[in-house]
């Protein structure tokens, strides 16, 4: 059997916040003194409710977000975001803000990818105007924050898609670059 026989037929379960926590101690467990371990521990009351995968997207951030209209309109910060949603691929964040139509209103998204926006673009496009949600892959984020084209201080809330699978049923957390 494939492994990706065994995958189709597994049905995706939601993610949850210890799903995270033991992906962070995994990857810097070997490199960081228990000290800064603890640190990177998160409490639970920093995780919102999973998608049950009942929910559609632009449903699911009305339900996680109340308040969108007032953040939204609070947010005057250039060079951030109030919403950062990080997907595994540029394909899957153009089809999640495709999706998100019904929950954004008036605000600028922004798309934080590498195919086809050079880094430089963006950094400009942040400097110049005031953005409320991004929506990119890790990596293309990575870059922006080390380069201080992106600020996550006003960040309110991280979206991460972990459970949508690609064309070869592995989600975020299964691929090793992410």
């Amino acid at each position: 059997k494939k492994i990706s026989d065994i995958l189709e037929k597994s049905a995706p379960k939601p993610g949850v916040p210890a799903d995270l926590q033991n992906l962070l101690s995994q990857h810097f467990g070997e490199n960081r003194s228990v000290i800064e371990i603890e640190e990177l521990k998160l409490s639970d009351s920093c995780f919102l409710p999973a998608n049950d995968l009942t929910h559609s997207f632009s449903s699911y951030l009305k339900e996680i977000c109340p308040k969108w209209a007032k953040l939204r309109k609070n947010h005057k910060e250039k060079k951030s975001v109030v919403m950062l949603v990080i997907c595994s691929s540029a394909l899957r964040s153009l089809e999640l803000i495709k999706s998100m139509t019904a929950f954004k209103g008036d605000c600028r998204v922004l798309k934080l990818f590498a195919k086809h926006i050079k880094i430089k673009e963006q950094m400009n496009m942040l400097e110049k105007g005031v953005f409320h949600v991004g929506v990119g892959t890790p990596g293309r984020v990575k870059a922006l924050v080390e380069q201080d084209g992106l600020c996550l201080n006003s960040t309110k809330y991280m979206i991460l898609d972990w459970n949508w699978r690609d064309q070869k049923l592995r989600r975020m957390m299964d691929i090793p670059e992410v």
